[in-house]
């Protein structure tokens, strides 16, 4: 009991001739990992990260890496191509590296059309390279013959329209 005693007036001599008062934060030192044979701080794994580091690590390992490039067009569509377009034109399906969009009207699918190639390099501006290779485009939905919940299947009536 007494060597412990000893041992303890020891320690808080040493402290106090250091500057250091009971209750006072001591200063840690901190290990840098990196050197050769060392390892990394424990605690850095700890430490508060960048969301966007974090982010593309949890992506990549997870696999998500074409789920998001898929959501990063869809998701953009708007700035990709402009209100004025994005007003008239809308994303049906992407499937692969296959957008396919539907035009409201006949004369937007045809500007749709043309303006394929500068849609495809803005694509590639903003959301990454290989994300997209094709644009199909769709006219207007025709209009659908079938009215209320109780209406018969096949053609019915109109079966003499072709």
């Amino acid at each position: 009991m007494e060597a412990a005693r000893e041992a303890l007036s020891r320690a808080r001599r040493t402290a106090r001739d250091k500057g250091l008062r009971p209750g006072s934060p001591g200063r840690a030192r901190r290990r840098r990992g990196g050197g050769a044979g060392e390892e990394p701080d424990p605690r850095a794994r700890r430490d508060p990260q960048l969301l966007g580091d974090e982010m593309e690590r949890l992506v990549a390992g997870r696999g998500w890496a074409g789920e998001v490039q898929v959501g990063g067009v869809v998701g953009r569509w708007r700035a990709i191509v402009g209100d004025q377009v994005a007003d008239q034109v809308e994303v049906v399906a992407f499937e692969g590296s296959t957008l396919t969009v539907r035009a409201r009207s006949t004369a937007w699918a045809t500007q749709m059309r043309l303006l394929t190639s500068t849609v495809l390099a803005r694509i590639e501006e903003l959301v990454g390279e290989g994300v997209v290779a094709e644009i199909v485009v769709q006219g207007p939905a025709g209009p659908h013959w079938r009215k209320g919940p109780l209406s018969s299947g096949g053609r019915g009536p109109r079966d003499t329209y072709g």
